[in-house]
């Protein structure tokens, strides 16, 4: 129970529907933060944990807090740090799902003596007949489908997860939530990294960089010098807002070097690309990807999945060929498949195959 009234509504319908419920939020951040400059901090401040707690005493269901610090400091702070260091651009809501929320909280729910964990994630779960395998499906609500970020669930997590929000839209999940009595039903959705409290992260890179993010080139299509940046870190593939660069036309970041620390930017058209590969591949509608197959592809978590073939490569990378361009493919986010509702797996990307010269 992160304290919002997705995960509230999840609790109150499976009560409903005769299971034995207890609520659970995980403390994964300082518990001595609360609100910052009077904004809700997230879903692991202490403003969450006295809702959630609030809204289990209107339920009547246990309510516990577990410590994960340690380990959401390992794999989901420390690597979005190490991404933007290297020059990726991260996405911590993916790592926090595969290593803390359905690795370690599902283990120690089991270890609990719990058949399931459930989330208000906006995702249809369940076992094909057709396809002899767990699978996971898009929500009938497309507005809210959060499959992008479940891509790394395996068959034993998908077979102990519930999440029964997935048949709902939103508007009625929090007509349900009012009509139950639960104190979260009106409060707004946090839409920050739940970590960076100020929702500023190059303070936060800045702070755990130890003097290792330094200023350097912006360097145009031809390798010319063309003005100075503030830091690798703090750009991303595709942005065009804070560079400071007076060049008399628009321009985006097309490319970042860490290496150089250069940054590279072009015109709009060099940030579209058919082509990247992907490691660190997961698959969930088959075992293994023997050979090319046609999908749908997304590139980032407000894309739109788009007409694409999937051909495995050596070490498990996969090749991604898109038949329209897409735009800003930036390596460290996710490339999510889809088969019609179906979600077939995603991975990690690695290079973009850009169209420029």
């Amino acid at each position: 129970m992160s304290g919002g009234v997705d995960s509230s509504v999840t609790a109150a319908l499976l009560q409903q529907q005769g299971y034995e419920v207890v609520g659970v939020t995980m403390q994964i951040w300082d518990p001595d933060v609360t609100v910052v400059d009077n904004d809700y901090v997230g879903c692991c401040s202490l403003t969450a944990v006295d809702d959630a707690r609030r809204v289990a005493d209107v339920l009547g269901i246990p309510y516990y807090v577990l410590n994960f610090r340690e380990l959401f400091t390992e794999k989901v702070i420390q690597y979005f740090v190490d991404e933007y260091l290297q020059g990726r651009t991260p996405n911590p809501c993916i790592a926090c799902n595969r290593f803390v929320k359905f690795e370690a909280l599902l283990q120690k729910a089991r270890q609990m003596g719990f058949d399931y964990i459930a989330t208000g994630h906006y995702a249809r779960l369940g076992y094909s007949e057709q396809y002899g395998r767990w699978t996971v499906r898009k929500a009938l609500d497309e507005r809210k489908d959060q499959t992008y970020v479940l891509y790394s669930f395996t068959q034993d997590q998908i077979a102990h997860t519930l999440m029964p929000l997935a048949e709902y839209t939103k508007e009625q999940v929090r007509q349900m939530a009012k009509e139950w009595g639960l104190p979260t039903h009106s409060k707004p959705e946090s839409q920050e990294i739940c970590f960076v409290h100020d929702n500023n992260y190059r303070n936060f890179l800045d702070e755990r960089s130890q003097g290792g993010i330094q200023p350097g080139p912006f360097l145009d299509l031809q390798g010319k010098v063309i003005g100075q940046h503030k830091g690798v870190p703090f750009y991303t593939i595709g942005q065009r807002r804070g560079l400071g660069l007076a060049t008399g036309e628009r321009v985006y970041v097309v490319d970042i070097n860490v290496e150089n620390n250069t940054v590279t930017v072009g015109p709009e058209e060099a940030i579209w690309g058919t082509e990247l590969l992907a490691s660190d591949n997961n698959f969930i509608l088959f075992e293994e990807l023997t050979g090319p197959r046609e999908v749908t592809a997304q590139v980032r978590y407000n894309s739109k999945p788009s007409p694409a073939v999937i051909e495995p490569l050596e070490k498990g990378m996969v090749k991604v060929t898109f038949k329209y361009p897409q735009r800003s493919i930036t390596p460290g986010q996710a490339v999510v498949y889809y088969q019609d509702d179906y979600l077939v797996g995603g991975g990690t990307i690695e290079k973009a195959i850009k169209n420029y010269k």
